[in-house]
């Protein structure tokens, strides 16, 4: 079995951040002027420039470690299907290629990313059922 860098905490807690963003739907009425119980916290659901889940959740992916970032995409390449568990290897290398700087972005544009990250981290024996007692 290979060896994480990223912890299952830190994979976790960024999968929940990304299930919350996965969640919401582009604003439908940016220009609204009204407060949250007029509208029935209906921006609740939606994310804009400055949604707070977003910047949360690129936040979560900066503050990690390069080895951190590449496992992270690495996971969620095994979860999604690219790679298996014996390709590990090139799996990190794939998420080397996106580089630093593109890495909470392009995580962030893909649909279903908190089900690919689950996949991936359950194929390390990893389960969110197990993060969330223990949290």
């Amino acid at each position: 079995m290979p060896t994480l860098t990223i912890t299952p905490d830190r994979a976790f807690a960024i999968l929940i951040k990304a299930r919350e963003f996965d969640s919401k739907v582009t604003e439908t009425d940016p220009d609204s002027g009204s407060n949250p119980s007029d509208d029935n916290s209906v921006d609740a659901l939606e994310f804009g420039p400055s949604d707070d889940t977003h910047h949360e959740l690129d936040s979560a992916i900066h503050d990690l470690n390069d080895d951190e970032q590449r496992d992270l995409i690495a996971l969620i390449l095994l979860g999604r299907g690219d790679f298996n568990l014996g390709e590990w290897t090139k799996a990190r290398q794939a998420a080397a290629d996106i580089g630093r700087e593109r890495t909470a972005r392009y995580i962030s544009e893909i649909p279903l990313v908190s089900d690919y990250l689950q996949d991936g981290l359950s194929q390390f024996d990893q389960s969110i059922e197990d993060y969330l007692v223990q949290h």
